[in-house]
């Protein structure tokens, strides 16, 4: 890894790029993913000189993404996606607290393939009602935990309206009944402040301008079982080998994007402010999450009478590249759990989540082009489909 100099910004996605989930490499941990394949190419658990190599790499890796996080370099493992690592996360304590006949306490606005995956359990699990903003309701939470729970999972902000969750005050609830709280922050780490309030952690590189890498944090003393049968990789606790190379690019990027994140997570908030502030000028245009207490680079909004993949296309016509649909499922275009459970509308939605200044160096431009559009982009699009017969 390299001091956190600033990154070019001769590469990354196009001018109009509004969509960072995920969005391009930084640059300088894409030079190390190409770099490292020539000095990290061995398998780290081989004995011979070039394995050893790879393993002290993997280890500096490691090491760099624990202090980051502000844990111990032996509770971070490394897994081939976030989802993996939320999968390995959900079983890791399913098995550990496997005597515990209590539903999974969740979030209705945790990440699709996380509510799937309890939902798939022999014991359906306990979904906790959110506010219009997104945010959990405490007293149901506190209501929801038991002594009888095998663990409870919360988001630390939601990947689609970007409200931040209150995890002092839910894992005050968990605590008080010796239930481990599996935080969820593959939507903000790196671009917001990092979680301390949790048991286990999950987060995933491409949050903070890395490659694809699941990143797992188990603090000690949390009560989990290893995969089984058993698994060779990251202690048990991983399915897949780890790609040296794709650990360094990714400490890599939480160097570069650590180095700037106070300056970033600035004039972030500020274009989505801009952003809020005229799509809520827009007739029948509902803006949705919380308008303070939210992620610095994200924002949805819902557009009455029109489709969103309707308002996407247009936008990508004048080169404008937004979302829509459910950012867990956005290849579908499904309808949003997270706004239905906000009682939010869920058709003609629309995504915002902004790339890193360092990939994109021309998104003031893009927001301001957004801004200036917006307005007519909708009014074309209602017009259209009022048109049709």
């Amino acid at each position: 890894m390299t001091d956190p100099t600033p990154v070019r910004a001769d590469v990354g996605g196009p001018p109009g790029l509004l969509d960072a989930s995920p969005g391009p490499v930084l640059p300088r941990a894409l030079d190390t993913l190409l770099g490292a394949h020539e000095i990290a190419w061995a398998d780290p658990s081989a004995r011979h000189a070039a394995g050893r190599r790879s393993r002290a790499l993997l280890d500096q890796a490691r090491e760099v993404l624990a202090q980051g996080l502000g844990v111990r370099a032996d509770e971070v493992s490394f897994h081939a996606s976030g989802d993996q690592a939320a999968r390995s996360a959900m079983a890791l304590l399913s098995r550990g607290r496997r005597r515990l006949p209590g539903p999974v306490v969740a979030s209705a606005v945790e990440h699709s393939a996380l509510l799937r995956w309890l939902r798939a359990g022999e014991v359906p699990p306990s979904q906790v009602a959110v506010s219009p903003t997104g945010a959990i309701d405490l007293p149901a939470w506190r209501d929801a935990i038991t002594s009888a729970t095998p663990f409870a999972a919360l988001q630390s902000a939601n990947q689609e309206v970007g409200t931040r969750q209150p995890l002092a005050a839910a894992r005050e609830v968990t605590r008080e009944h010796g239930v481990p709280l599996l935080v969820d922050a593959r939507a903000g780490l790196g671009r917001d402040a990092t979680p301390t309030d949790f048991d286990v952690l999950v987060g995933d590189a491409t949050s903070w301008g890395g490659p694809r890498l699941g990143v797992l944090v188990v603090r000690t003393g949390t009560r989990v079982s290893p995969h089984h049968p058993p698994s060779p990789h990251e202690g048990g606790y991983a399915l897949d080998p780890v790609d040296v190379p794709t650990a360094l690019a990714a400490a890599e990027a939480w160097q570069q994007c650590a180095a700037h994140q106070e300056d970033e997570g600035r004039d972030a908030r500020a274009l989505i402010d801009r952003i809020r502030a005229v799509a809520g000028a827009i007739e029948e245009v509902d803006v949705v999450g919380d308008p303070q207490d939210r992620l610095p680079h994200v924002c949805t909004f819902s557009v009455l009478y029109v489709d969103g993949e309707t308002i996407v296309d247009e936008l990508a016509r004048r080169g404008l590249a937004v979302a829509s649909g459910s950012a867990c499922t956005a290849d579908t275009l499904e309808p949003s759990h997270v706004l239905a459970a906000m009682g939010a509308l869920t058709q003609g939605n629309v995504r915002i989540t902004l790339p890193l200044r360092a990939v994109a160096p021309g998104r003031d431009d893009a927001v301001e082009r957004l801004c200036r559009q917006l307005d007519d982009v909708v009014r074309q699009c209602r017009a259209r489909l009022l048109a049709d017969p």
